[in-house]
């Protein structure tokens, strides 16, 4: 009998898979947990219009990221940092401070997990960011740090 999973089962397959398994297997384990449904004509093209859905949303979210992306690397977020006597900086400028700053300078909300820091940024000066915005989009912030 061929199923479409409808979630996630170990050692047959992912979600939205068409998969061939036995008749008891089927009607005692997969269709009585609602793990899949049978494979028939109107299932599998309710399938196909849910994956083309799918697919759809997905290009949308990437085409927003790139438009956030030429957005953001367009903009500049200033920090400051305290230094003591000879320039020496007291700690560094971290992911969430910059969070911060994007936020109450810019408007953005941006996740302090998804920022890379290269160095740790602990003097004066103009630093560029990577924020990965999607799986495939990553955006350049300009951080401008100043002295406190």
């Amino acid at each position: 009998m061929q199923v479409i999973l409808l979630e996630d089962v170990k050692s047959l397959g992912k979600k939205g898979e068409i998969v061939k398994v036995n008749d008891g297997y089927a009607r005692n384990f997969i269709l009585k947990k609602k793990l899949g449904v049978e494979a028939t004509s109107n299932n599998l093209n309710e399938l196909k219009l849910q994956k083309k859905n799918e697919e759809r949303i997905a290009k949308e979210k990437l085409d927003a990221a790139k438009e956030f992306a030429k957005e953001l690397e367009e903009k500049q977020v200033t920090v400051s940092i305290k230094t003591g006597s000879g320039g020496r900086s007291f700690g560094s400028v971290s992911t969430k401070e910059i969070a911060a700053a994007a936020k109450s300078q810019l408007g953005y909300e941006l996740d302090k997990k998804k920022m890379e820091l290269d160095v740790p940024i602990k003097s004066p000066g103009t630093f560029n960011v990577k924020i990965k915005l999607h799986q495939k989009v990553t955006a350049e912030l300009k951080v401008v740090v100043k002295q406190a």
